[in-house]
């Protein structure tokens, strides 16, 4: 295959440019889970035409079937993109058909709490071999400044059978694809602002990358922020989530001193937010779940020591919201054993498995962590969430066990709630209960002498 020349190269650009003007530019994205998934709906939405990738098969045969595994997409959603010509697929060999792949997939860290990318490195050598010139790849997975230019680019540059290589300011080479890192900024549960009215952050690798992407994303979201380099927008994602991980870890150490003072924590918090400026209000919990506060952190710091750095304010923060799992079981087994009750050999009933109300999301989440402490123990360990019927082996946990009803509630020494799911009816836990330990102030305007509040 010739290579195109410089005019060439250009003309792929401004083809990519009125494809995604018409609506016609194939859009491919990689990994259907909890960013990639609705994103891939929003381009459909759009009247994009969507592939979606994952590897694994179960996920590809619900979509394509016109199934949904995510609880807050409907059926009917997945239905209506199938209409507009959505598919999904675990063969890579269809990338090189699409006009911009977008990779969604998971970042965790491993178990010395450092940075995976694991999902990002396989992803990019399962696409590169399939890549063509003039194509556009954006990573949206959240990661430490500088993943993009030394992770993903190389390995794309490396394996793709083409000798193509990624656009930059000032490279002659005229084989060329194109390279974004564009932060995924989704938040499960959140119903008052819509989607497309989300601000897109984008830092392309060179200005016609970052003009490419600032064109395919303002085509499905209002507003794009256009940052200079990809590593400006990678730190922005992580400054976003830092920001709330210093937040609830202060008010999670406010909550303890607010204890042992015996000030409710809660009512400190609602006065503070009556003030009109300078003030946010964050609130305390059992730990911090979510694929991105609990970790970003994390990833920050690990960066941060390449440049003889160390973030020790963030590092603390993330300290403490990692003790707070820890800090909920101790109040339950103090609370035990004001009822001259031991906690080893005690039935607790957890309540919610999720990492915040009203979603099915366990990543990270606070509870797992709660409850394999409980069991380490010695308590008899149940749960209840309207979300998980059952949870088996995850990457940290293996619980692999099956929701109990919420009856009989007097069998259980103490009902934790973890998880304050809105349809759970309060009044009649507690009135049912003999204990309940209440770690996110469910039970608020509930007068009991059976509740402790932690």
């Amino acid at each position: 295959m010739s290579l195109p020349s410089k005019a060439a190269s250009s003309e792929l650009s401004e083809l990519l440019k009125r494809k995604i003007e018409s609506r016609t530019a194939k859009v491919g994205v990689i990994g259907m889970g909890y960013v990639g998934l609705p994103l891939a709906l929003l381009f459909s939405e759009q009247k994009f035409p969507v592939t979606g990738f994952d590897i694994d098969k179960r996920k590809i045969d619900v979509l394509q079937s016109g199934g949904s595994y995510i609880y807050r997409i409907a059926p009917t959603e997945i239905q209506a993109a199938r209409t507009q010509g959505f598919t999904a697929t675990a063969d890579y060999a269809n990338i090189t058909s699409m006009d911009a792949i977008i990779i969604c997939v998971p970042t965790p860290l491993d178990e010395y709490h450092e940075p995976d990318l694991s999902y990002i490195t396989a992803t990019a050598e399962s696409i590169a071999p399939h890549l063509r010139a003039g194509q556009l790849v954006v990573l949206e997975s959240t990661t430490y400044p500088g993943t993009t230019e030394e992770i993903l680019v190389p390995i794309l540059e490396r394996l793709n059978n083409r000798g193509l290589r990624a656009a930059r300011t000032g490279v002659e080479d005229n084989n060329l694809f194109h390279v974004v890192f564009s932060p995924e900024r989704e938040d499960p549960g959140n119903d008052t602002v819509a989607r497309r009215d989300i601000p897109k952050v984008i830092g392309g690798l060179d200005p016609l990358a970052g003009e490419l992407g600032a064109k395919l994303y303002g085509a499905i979201f209002n507003r794009t922020v256009p940052v200079s380099t990809p590593a400006a927008a990678e730190m922005t994602k992580l400054l976003e989530n830092i920001y709330r991980c210093v937040n609830i870890a202060m008010v999670n150490e406010l909550k303890m001193l607010c204890l042992r003072m015996g000030i409710d924590i809660w009512e400190v918090i609602d006065a503070a937010k009556s003030k009109p400026f300078g003030f946010q209000a964050f609130y305390p919990g059992p730990g911090l779940g979510g694929h991105c506060i609990p970790i970003d952190p994390f990833y920050l710091s690990w960066k941060a020591k390449q440049f003889d750095f160390r973030t020790r304010f963030i590092e603390l923060a993330g300290e403490v919201n990692t003790n707070m799992p820890y800090f909920s079981v101790e109040a339950v087994a103090n609370a035990l054993n004001k009822e001259k009750k031991a906690l080893n050999g005690a039935k607790i009933l957890v309540l919610g498995l999720s990492y915040k109300r009203d979603i099915d999301d366990l990543r990270e989440s606070p509870s797992l962590t709660i409850i394999e402490l409980l069991q380490k123990r010695g308590a008899i360990v149940s749960y209840n969430d309207p979300y998980f019927p059952t949870v088996g082996q995850g990457r940290r946990y293996a619980l692999n066990m099956t929701c109990s009803p919420l009856e009989n509630l007097d069998q259980y020494d103490c009902v934790m709630i973890v998880t304050d799911h809105s349809d759970y009816d309060y009044p009649r836990i507690v009135r049912e209960s003999k204990l309940v330990v209440d770690t996110r102030n469910a039970t608020k305007g509930i007068d009991s002498p059976k509740i402790v509040r932690c």
